[in-house]
């Protein structure tokens, strides 16, 4: 086109008369042709990509809706266990314990129901997307006989409606403290089975593990899988970038790092899987589209699971999750844990950069301590698990020189191993050799080592179902990763079991949402060998039961940007839905991990981000940050421009200590969250609905801002009368307000009656005074 104005603005000048109109060059008509193909270009290569992503994989799911219920006359009645009261009816079963409802089936339909299956499964660099085809549907319930005893209900039947019927029972047991054990089992003969629990109209449903989507889960079908998150998870146009140029890496609403079949309702019960039976770790799809119901399928021949109800959310969480959790060092609540990288002398020269500011500073992180390589996503780790001496020369002496100043020294590890070779350090054992050659990795089904493609390098998953493997890695963990004076660890990855590997002991199939479980174990095991049985260490893949041998978890690899979809809210949303899950104790990293250059937008951290970031670690578990992916191309919390903003909301973090240790030992011994949605603390209220603000314990709410260059925050506060931590301002509750909230003045708030206020906002005072 600027071909055509140019000569269209100097036309040439003819040099003899011509007889009649002069000719005109045809301009308009060549523009009329060129735009009709360009929209006729721009409309093949839309309907390309869309034929195109319409081939690439995504998740199909399927369920038995649960049908029609036949109660036999003679074995409809009331029994007793204790305190626990069992009664079948026509149109149902309900369980009470002391006059609550414990659990209830959603009247005149089937509360258990089975089908005959399969479930096939693609996969690309973790990510796994299962395909639910169900052939024969037996969606009706037949209840024929009750046997009761002592200690036990048994419910016998027959599950009807597609192909030949299949006897069930179903075995009712009062649990040691609070609650009712339900164990639904078959001959064998039914792919899975699944547990239809009523609930009121539209009651929100929360939990499934770490869901990164709306707190509420009502409407949905969920499935349980444990795989990547993913790289955007809706953020446009990156999504679909990554969709396009990454076999669907760009991921969704339901795609996590940590996914178990565990759940609280607005009724105020719960149901959670048991952890110790095999089946529970099964994949399974959670069905929260009938309003009046809550179906959970499992694609196992058995289901157990515990049902428990609490008069208060907080008194819910605390009878489902009950059990022991192992302890959270204390040194992690005194200041950030830095994440550094670049070697001895850069992580010294940053590291004073930050506390000639005046940060206060727990603990190192340095990820990078085994040697670094680079790869099309950018910088990555060299999985090999032993100090790279050339990166960090005087390894030991720096350990040791930061502890002497009382910050700790943490590192990096995950359940990989990658051949040495390529790294060319003589000075190290070659770790993957020695795991094939003893049989510790997993394999194909033709016994070759399973290698997987981890985009620009290749690495193997330690069969943890092995018991030998395991105790051989722990004990390289102890020896190497522990070595040194080193207090603990990210403990990266475990999503990435292929379903159709071969593994030591049992089906992968069935074994994979149980991985972050068995690494978690190992981990431990690490721990104990290295004679530090409180190291820290923290995990982004999730298991049912895994709290019970890891402290601390992290939200994974959000996007450096704000957004609900995989940003700084995102992992607020995966905090909430972790915490009610089973994860009592969680954080992100501070920043955010994930950068792309999109050519059409580069992603990288807004200048706001890092500090609107802190300002909610500040409120939170553990403050860590992390370079990110691209640390060359990112904002970082050491650079001139950071460094003093940082250091304000590590005071700030530094001065909530005495509050933190009574949140996290709490947190600790009842299993409900440090980091809160309002709903646990005030179900009732405007602010149980809220997704976008949360209370850190039982005092502090915090409204983050969520939105790059905002300086004012929408609050909706619960009942009572609330006062601003940081500038004494007092607002009246059970309203909506619009706070100001300029960058390094958080928008936090205690209730001016709570019996914390005046110490906590003495404490921030001083802060503030600096």
């Amino acid at each position: 086109m600027g071909w055509a104005v140019t000569h269209e603005s100097s036309p040439e000048k003819p040099s003899d008369p011509v007889e009649g109109p002069v000719p005109r060059r045809p301009r308009r008509v060549w523009l009329r042709r060129s735009l009709v193909a360009l929209v006729v270009l721009a409309s093949v290569t839309s309907l390309a990509l869309l034929v195109f992503r319409a081939t690439l994989p995504r998740d199909q799911l399927d369920t038995v809706l649960a049908g029609d219920l036949d109660v036999a006359a003679s074995a409809r009645g009331e029994w007793q266990l204790g305190p626990v009261s069992v009664e079948l009816a026509g149109d149902g079963l309900e369980i009470t314990q002391d006059g609550v409802t414990v659990w209830a089936s959603d009247a005149d339909a089937a509360f258990v129901t089975g089908a005959r299956g399969r479930v096939t499964w693609q996969e690309h660099r973790g990510y796994f997307w299962p395909s639910v085809d169900i052939d024969e549907r037996l969606a009706d319930q037949r209840i024929d006989a009750v046997r009761a005893g002592d200690d036990r209900i048994v419910v016998d039947g027959a599950l009807t409606g597609g192909g030949d019927d299949a006897p069930y029972t179903l075995t009712i047991e009062r649990l040691a403290r609070h609650g009712v054990s339900v164990d639904l089992s078959t001959d064998g003969d039914l792919d899975a089975v699944g547990l239809v629990s009523g609930r009121s109209a539209h009651a929100g449903v929360h939990g499934f593990g770490e869901q990164f989507d709306d707190f509420d889960l009502d409407g949905r079908l969920v499935p349980i899988v444990v795989r990547e998150q993913g790289v955007g998870r809706g953020t446009e146009p990156l999504t679909f970038l990554a969709d396009m140029t990454s076999h669907k890496a760009g991921g969704n609403a339901s795609t996590t790092y940590a996914a178990w079949s565990s759940y609280v309702t607005d009724d105020l019960r719960g149901l959670r899987l048991d952890p110790d039976l095999p089946a529970s770790q099964s994949f399974a799809v959670a069905d929260t589209r009938n309003p009046d119901q809550v179906g959970l399928e499992v694609w196992a021949p058995r289901l157990r699971a515990e049902l428990t109800a609490g008069s208060t959310p907080v008194e819910l969480i605390a009878r489902q999750q009950r059990g022991a959790r192992p302890a959270l060092a204390r040194w992690t609540g005194g200041g950030a844990m830095v994440g550094l990288q670049g070697g001895t002398e850069e992580v010294r020269r940053e590291l004073a950069e930050l506390e000639d500011a005046g940060s206060e500073i727990s603990a190192v992180w340095l990820q990078d301590w085994t040697g670094q390589r680079t790869t099309s996503f950018g910088d990555r780790l060299w999985w090999t698990w032993q100090l790279d001496r050339q990166r960090y020369p005087e390894w030991a002496d720096l350990v040791a020189e930061l502890k002497e100043k009382g910050i700790r020294t943490t590192t990096y590890v995950n359940p990989f191993l990658t051949d040495a070779v390529p790294k060319d350090d003589p000075g190290i054992r070659n770790l993957y050799a020695e795991a094939q050659e003893a049989g510790y990795l997993v394999s194909h089904r033709d016994g070759s080592t399973y290698d997987l493609d981890q985009g620009g390098f290749d690495a193997a998953l330690v069969d943890l179902t092995n018991p030998d493997a395991r105790r051989w890695f722990a004990r390289v963990i102890a020896e190497e990763v522990l070595a040194d004076g080193v207090d603990g660890f990210m403990a990266d990855f475990a999503e990435g079991l292929p379903f159709d590997a071969q593994v030591h002991d049992g089906d992968a199939a069935q074994r994979h949402n149980e991985w972050p479980r068995l690494w978690a174990q190992t981990v431990r095991r690490a721990c104990r060998i290295a004679d530090k049985p409180h190291c820290v260490t923290w995990f982004r893949s999730g298991s049912l039961g895994m709290s019970q041998d890891a402290a601390l978890f992290w939200n994974g690899d959000q996007l450096v940007d704000f957004g609900p979809e995989d940003g700084l809210a995102s992992s607020l949303l995966g905090t909430f839905a972790a915490g009610v899950s089973g994860w009592p104790l969680v954080h992100s990293d501070v920043g955010g991990y994930t950068s792309i250059d999109a050519r059409v937008r580069d992603y990288v951290r807004p200048d706001d981000l890092l500090q609107r970031w802190a300002e909610v670690a500040a409120f939170g578990v553990v403050m860590r940050t992390h370079e990110g992916n691209r640390p060359d191309e990112n904002r970082q919390v050491f650079d001139a421009d950071e460094r003093d903003a940082f250091a304000r909301m590590t005071r700030l973090f530094a001065a909530l200590a005495p509050y933190r240790r009574t949140v996290v030992a709490q947190a600790q011994r009842t299993g409900v969250p440090a980091v809160r949605h309002s709903w646990v603390n005030f179900p009732d209220s405007g602010a149980a609905d809220v997704d976008t603000q949360f209370f850190f314990g039982d005092s502090i709410l915090v409204a983050p801002v969520l939105e790059h260059d905002a300086d004012r925050v929408e609050v909706t506060f619960p009942p009572g009368r609330w006062v601003h931590l940081l500038t004494g301002e007092e607002f009246d509750g059970d309203r909506t307000v619009t706070v100001d909230a300029p960058l390094g003045t958080p928008a936090a708030f205690v209730a001016v009656d709570d019996p914390r206020a005046d110490a906590l906002r003495s404490r921030v005072a001083r802060v503030l005074e600096d």
